[in-house]
């Protein structure tokens, strides 16, 4: 009971970064039950079954509060359900040995390139309002949706700051629709694994705790998208997650590091983590206090009506 509870607890506060951030559902969630030593293959169909409901309800909720365009997730998310198909039964057919390795290889690039790409960049708004195209939507989604399957998690960190990155669509609509996508890849990519695994090593007691605390927080996420600072955000998830998954990387059979490794290692990644938070949180203030300065400029220039 008190594993389905801590469960219930990860899944709400995934889902409150992922509904606010566009990303890190799976990836958090597929963290933490490599952790407790799940088997990879396992462990992805587990969140991507939860995944199912909470995308479900995401997306409901966010259309509620005006944040999806509906051409981009028609445009997004069907090649990114068959890159979901494809990848599951990739990962199902390696063994827990590489398999663990590899995933968590794929969650550390997936948390530097958030880390990187939030904290150095932030956010860009110069494109607003020009047209994505289906050239960039449909390979964009198919290697999303492949690498969400194989890595647990991935349709967020590689498609939202992919379409943020492109500038044109404002955030909290980039947000909206990712995870309304979202539902079309975690059903295909559930099919796959149960096509391919069928039930084993599947606790569904799990999946309805990380379900269940994942439905508690889709409308809030839905609603604070537009308060929460992106920028600070996605420089706390890239860092968790590079944190986490370094872990089992360091344990496994391909680097197997000594205790004073692995200290001098997460001193580095905690301190490297801290600083882009801190700088983060100073360029959201710096952006914050322009703003205001910004607008009373472009005020001064408008001639007074005649």
């Amino acid at each position: 009971m008190r594993k389905l509870t801590l469960l219930a607890i990860v899944g709400l506060l995934a889902q409150l970064v992922d509904g606010s951030l566009g990303m890190a559902y799976g990836v958090t969630t597929t963290s933490l039950l490599l952790l407790i030593g799940t088997n990879p293959a396992a462990a992805s169909a587990t969140v991507h079954l939860a995944e199912i409901g909470t995308t479900l309800a995401s997306g409901a909720s966010h259309w509620r509060f005006g944040n999806v365009d509906w051409g981009v997730v028609v445009r997004i998310g069907v090649p990114g359900a068959v890159g979901a198909f494809l990848g599951a039964t990739a990962l199902s057919s390696l063994d827990t040995a590489t398999a663990k390795p590899v995933m968590s290889l794929i969650l550390v690039t997936l948390g530097v390139y958030i880390l990187v790409r939030f904290t150095v960049r932030g956010l860009r708004t110069d494109r607003l309002g020009q047209p994505l195209r289906a050239r960039f939507l449909g390979p964009l989604g198919l290697f999303a949706g492949f690498v969400d399957a194989t890595g647990g998690g991935g349709w967020g960190p590689v498609g939202t700051p992919a379409l943020l990155a492109s500038g044109r669509i404002e955030p909290r609509k980039t947000i909206g629709s990712i995870d309304t996508s979202e539902f079309l890849v975690s059903v295909a990519a559930s099919i796959g694994f149960l096509l391919a695994l069928g039930s084993q090593g599947i606790d569904f007691a799990w999946v309805v705790a990380l379900l269940l605390g994942g439905l508690v927080a889709a409308p809030i996420a839905a609603w604070i998208v537009r308060h929460l600072p992106p920028r600070v955000l996605g420089s706390a998830v890239g860092g968790l997650i590079i944190l986490t998954n370094v872990r089992t990387l360091l344990g496994s059979s391909w680097v197997n590091a000594g205790d004073t490794t692995k200290g001098i290692v997460y001193v580095a990644i905690a301190a490297a983590w801290a600083g882009a938070i801190a700088w983060s949180v100073s360029e959201h203030r710096s952006d914050a206090a322009l703003s205001p300065v910004a607008e009373r400029d472009e005020e001064s220039l408008t001639p007074d009506p005649v």
